[in-house]
């Protein structure tokens, strides 16, 4: 199977604290640790661990941070496809809790890539798969190109303005920056899924038929949520279970499904 993503990432600062910090605390968190993160970029991860291989477009600033970016991405079985901007790539503080769940700071003015950037998007022409989660109205058409196109709620904005056909869109249900009303579309996507965390997330179809799905339960104890909600795509039953698998793992990449957890 072939896939793509064509979105944004960060380079994300983790750090375990027993609690989030409150107004003038000092927070001595535990386990740092730096890697690529943000939507696109787990995504794309997530897909190439499922289907063999992932060819992500992007955009990464003119520093270290890119180059790093780049060389985990490529380790973690992603094909990288970045156009370079003349600023930083963004960055990302991450707190998480005792509990496992993340607080999430960002630093910078999101990079995202563009129809007009030398990149090879006539390998989109027929890709099985493709997700988005920024770009803009002209990458997301050529992102049409594939048999399956999925985004993110979260570029509402980018999915009206384009007004392209989709198969799914999928977002938070609880996270106001992730509404998203398919009526604002000429076509209604195929499904509008919603995702509700530990109480697994509800779903509507174009055809009128909705309905909502079960949590899965993780293999392991939760460790961090960071990354579950963009492991989250696809089938919905497939879905539920990649963001169950990567709570129960460090950071994004810890423990995301592999082809191989599937049955066969």
């Amino acid at each position: 199977m072939r896939t793509a993503v064509v979105g944004h990432l960060e380079w994300i600062e983790f750090g375990h604290v027993e609690r989030v910090p409150r107004a003038g605390d000092i927070a001595h968190a535990t386990d740092a640790w730096e890697e690529p993160g943000g939507g696109g970029a787990v995504a794309a991860v997530q897909l190439a661990r499922l289907a063999g291989s992932c060819t992500f477009f992007t955009a990464l600033g003119r520093d270290e941070r890119a180059t790093w970016s780049r060389r985990r991405l490529e380790e973690l079985g992603v094909r990288v496809q970045a156009t370079i901007r003349d600023e930083p790539t963004r960055r990302a503080v991450v707190f998480v809790d005792a509990n496992g769940e993340r607080t999430i700071t960002t630093l910078g003015r999101r990079l995202e890539p563009a129809a007009v950037d030398d990149l090879a998007w006539e390998e989109l022409e027929g890709v099985d798969a493709v997700y988005v989660t920024a770009g803009d109205v002209d990458a997301l058409r050529l992102a049409r190109r594939s048999r399956v196109l999925v985004a993110t709620s979260r570029a509402r904005d980018l999915l009206v303005n384009a007004d392209e056909r989709l198969e799914a869109v999928v977002g938070s249900g609880s996270d106001p920056a992730e509404a998203f009303d398919p009526r604002r579309l000429g076509e209604a996507p195929g499904v509008v899924v919603r995702t509700d965390g530990s109480r697994g997330g509800r779903f509507e179809a174009g055809d009128g038929t909705n309905g909502t799905f079960a949590p899965v339960t993780p293999p392991g104890p939760i460790v961090d949520t960071y990354g579950a909600g963009d492991s989250f795509e696809g089938a919905i039953a497939l879905a539920a279970r990649c963001g169950a698998w990567c709570v129960a793992g460090r950071g994004p990449y810890g423990n995301q499904l592999l082809a191989a957890d599937l049955p066969a």
